[in-house]
């Protein structure tokens, strides 16, 4: 299919809470894995220049080191490249982060204990980011039955957002009972969980409450599935390789093109580090699948 002249419009919208947004968006923590800054920046003005106007980050997505556990060489924040590549920033990008954890060189990922910690967490994006308010920011959690309510830290990124840091707030790596629990305490747009074809786990039904509630439902890892940080999936099944040759698409642009077609509110961030990358994984959002493609593919 082809690819430069299509637009993250192809995708179409969503609104976060009061900003509309591309349904196909971008995830950064694949730029910081090459030594190249150039190459990074270049990656983001791609995406920005193809009508990409949501961008998803962190400030522990660095390496050496980092999520991505590569790398040689001085740090490279994908929040610092962000900023070097798209400052002074376009009106209608937003910057979703996430807090719930902070990178230390010496220990690795390190989980907030508290309310004073995410602020420093919330302080940190600004300052690498170079803003003076953050547009969306996500709790991102782990996961522990019984013992992991986010009603302490949901609550201090409310006290945030309503002193003027932080516009609007999600969740990442949650359940239904975290989103109801979050609802109670202040407006919640968007729940960012690991989901693919190949490993969606029990997310349907939480992908499907939140489309009833018109929470944005985002999609980590789709392209990679169970490879996680390893990098995009590059085995396939039979059915996604019949789909992507049946429409001259790869088997990457059916995997996002199947995650887009889940509901009209759910959005796409897929990350690379390679620029070549970027038209195709965009150029996904105008593959439209049929019916019996999408039960073939499950």
């Amino acid at each position: 299919m082809p690819t430069e002249e299509i637009t993250a419009a192809a995708a179409g919208s969503w609104t976060l809470g009061d900003r509309t947004v591309r349904r196909m968006g971008f995830g950064s923590m694949r730029i910081t894995a090459h030594p190249d800054a150039d190459r990074a920046i270049r990656v983001l003005r791609r995406a920005v220049e193809l009508g990409v106007d949501h961008i998803d980050t962190a400030a522990f997505y660095v390496s050496p080191g980092g999520t991505l556990n590569v790398g040689t060489g001085p740090a490279r924040y994908a929040t610092e490249l962000i900023r070097a590549a798209l400052a002074p920033y376009p009106d209608d990008l937003v910057i979703a982060t996430k807090v719930g954890f902070a990178y230390d060189p010496a220990t690795g990922l390190v989980e907030a204990a508290g309310p004073a910690q995410l602020r420093a967490q919330v302080e940190e994006n600004l300052r690498r980011l170079g803003r003076d308010h953050l547009d969306l920011v996500n709790l991102r959690i782990v996961k522990r039955p019984g013992r992991d309510s986010v009603a302490e830290s949901f609550g201090a990124l409310a006290e945030l957002r309503e002193a003027g840091l932080i516009r609007q707030l999600g969740l990442s790596n949650v359940r239904l009972d975290h989103l109801d629990e979050a609802r109670a305490i202040a407006p919640v747009v968007c729940v960012q969980n690991n989901y693919a074809i190949d490993n969606r786990g029990d997310q349907d039904a939480l992908l499907r409450e939140c489309g009833e509630r018109g929470v944005a439902f985002v999609p980590f890892f789709a392209l990679a599935g169970a490879n996680r940080e390893a990098g995009a999936c590059a085995e396939h099944a039979e059915a996604v390789r019949a789909v992507a040759a049946a429409h001259g698409a790869t088997p990457q642009q059916v995997r996002l093109a199947w995650t887009l077609h889940r509901g009209p509110h759910v959005l796409a961030i897929p990350g690379t580090g390679n620029p070549d990358h970027v038209a195709e994984n965009v150029a996904a959002g105008a593959l439209r699948l049929t019916a019996e493609e999408l039960a073939a593919l499950g």
